[in-house]
């Protein structure tokens, strides 16, 4: 049982909606990006989602494409991206962190060596959305053979035909892309997501947790409500894009986790 495993069924023993964060690594540096990880649990967060840094992010908008830039900038990689998992790692041995990007940094980098390096730093699982079914051999078998879940993502346009390939080697949770295009662009809806949660979930016992277009602590309740939880990832890097202290950014988070939690 993976971290993200256990969080997720201990949450459901608790009757309780999950809330994923996602962060850029290494925005705008190292250190900042560091504090505002290790401010996240105390925040209310139960899943950190950590993206990983890459020159053509084509499924974000502009606030995260801009986040990766910043952090690219400032030097960030994907073995520092590593070592900020590690120190995270060295005060929090309980809080799942998925690492979300594409696959070009991890194949130039070696999918074994980047698969033992992951493990090793406290990674527990990966959403890579530039890889779908059809290259399950490339990356999300040995991921799962290295105890790492493999997180796929279903959108407004996976049809029931469509569906159950993207559900077939998928762990952890299903992220349910709430609406047509990249992050940040639109708003989510529950009346649209509940009937689409309901669907995806006749075909697996896997939580579903939905993302895009919630920017609010209001849209964090309602989504969650017809979902197992929701993911926050635009508004979060938008905040420490101003140039918000990170104590006020985790402040925010803490709303938007509250609100999810009660739902």
């Amino acid at each position: 049982m993976t971290r993200i495993d256990a969080k997720f069924a201990a949450l459901k023993a608790e009757g309780k909606k999950g809330f994923v964060a996602y962060v850029m690594a290494g925005d705008p540096d190292y250190d900042s990006s560091l504090e505002l990880v290790r401010g996240l649990p105390g925040a209310g967060v139960d899943v950190i989602e950590l993206g990983l840094p890459f020159t053509d992010p084509m499924a974000d908008g502009e606030t995260i494409q801009l986040a990766g830039q910043r952090a690219l900038e400032a030097g960030m990689t994907l073995n520092r991206t590593l070592q900020l998992v590690r120190d995270f790692r060295t005060g929090d041995d309980t809080t799942p962190i998925v690492l979300m990007g594409y696959y070009n940094p991890i194949y130039s980098h070696g999918v074994d060596r980047f698969l033992v390096e992951a493990r090793e730093a406290g990674i527990d699982g990966l959403i890579i959305v530039d890889l779908p079914p059809e290259e399950d051999e490339e990356l999300c078998i040995p991921a799962q053979k290295a105890g790492l879940n493999f997180i796929r993502l279903a959108t407004p346009t996976t049809d029931d035909k469509r569906l159950p390939k993207v559900l077939q080697n998928t762990s952890g949770f299903v992220y349910y892309v709430s609406i047509t295009g990249i992050t940040g662009a639109a708003a989510a809806q529950a009346t649209d997501v509940g009937p689409e949660v309901a669907r995806i979930k006749a075909g697996t016992d896997l939580p579903i947790i939905v993302g895009f277009g919630i920017r609010t602590p209001e849209a964090a309740e309602s989504i969650a409500s017809v979902a197992d939880g929701c993911v926050v990832g635009s508004a979060i890097v938008g905040a420490m894009a101003e140039g918000k202290p990170v104590s006020e950014v985790l402040a925010f988070v803490k709303s938007l986790a509250d609100g999810a939690h009660r739902a």
